[in-house]
């Protein structure tokens, strides 16, 4: 039987809403404690340096009011990792920031910010928080991570997403060998192994088919969805694409 495969609901853009027209509605709490009442098996809120969509204070209410994990995305600064010191989160994915970026575009550099990484990822863990990379699926950032004793990395499935054309099937197909591939090396290492970015209904279940896999970080298109069935019917329905691939 294969090992069930959990869910990580972002919320970052039910705080791109609120923060759009300066209100505090929609509330990204609001709606983590709902996405975890529909079955997500954790909470993902990305505290950027420009603090475009999740706030301070959403995660510190995140912290003391989610009855799941809460997955802490941050850049490799001082600022963020003072913030998860203090709020102590069950995991926090180290991930790259560039202000201009409209969302996060690729993974870390793990073995080129090795010394920026190392007393970071040390730190974490010493403080009982679950590190995780942002990587690309390659084996020189998994080599990396493991140097690095992180327990978890997560791996960007963002071009596989972007990938989406009939014309584009075998480059998709190459992508999709590189992130099991990369998903293998990092679990016979004894990396316990994510994925996430455009993952949809549609596209999800080549990702959720690879065994390594454990968990799936997703938060754009189950909010896009949200506008149409409502938040919790679009977590159950992700859920079950999921679950139908796993099986």
């Amino acid at each position: 039987m294969s090992v069930r495969l959990r869910l990580g609901v972002n919320i970052d853009h039910v705080a791109t809403v609120r923060n759009a027209r300066g209100t505090d509605y929609p509330d990204p709490v609001a709606a983590a404690l709902l996405a975890a009442s529909a079955g997500a098996d954790g909470i993902t809120a990305h505290l950027r340096e420009d603090r475009r969509h999740i706030r301070d204070d959403d995660i510190a209410r995140l912290r003391a009011e989610l009855p799941v994990p809460l997955n802490l995305e941050m850049a490799a600064t001082d600022e963020m990792l003072a913030i998860a010191l203090r709020h102590r989160p069950h995991a926090a994915c180290i991930v790259p920031e560039k202000r201009e970026e409209r969302t996060t575009e690729g993974g870390i550099d793990a073995a080129g910010q090795f010394a920026r990484l190392a007393p970071m990822c040390a730190a974490l863990a010493q403080a009982g928080i679950r590190v995780s990379l942002f990587i690309e699926p390659s084996a020189e950032q998994i080599d990396a991570a493991i140097r690095l004793a992180a327990p978890v990395v997560e791996l960007h499935t963002g071009r596989y997403a972007e990938l989406d054309g009939p014309d584009q099937a075998g480059a998709r197909e190459v992508e999709l060998r590189r992130l099991a591939d990369a998903a293998a090396l990092a679990a016979k290492n004894g990396i316990e192994v994510h994925a996430g970015h455009g993952l949809t209904t549609g596209n999800v279940a080549p990702i959720a088919a690879i065994p390594q896999v454990r968990e799936l970080n997703i938060g754009h298109a189950l909010i896009a969805d949200a506008l149409f069935v409502g938040l919790a019917e679009a977590v159950r329905a992700m859920r079950a694409a999921m679950d139908a691939a796993r099986g």
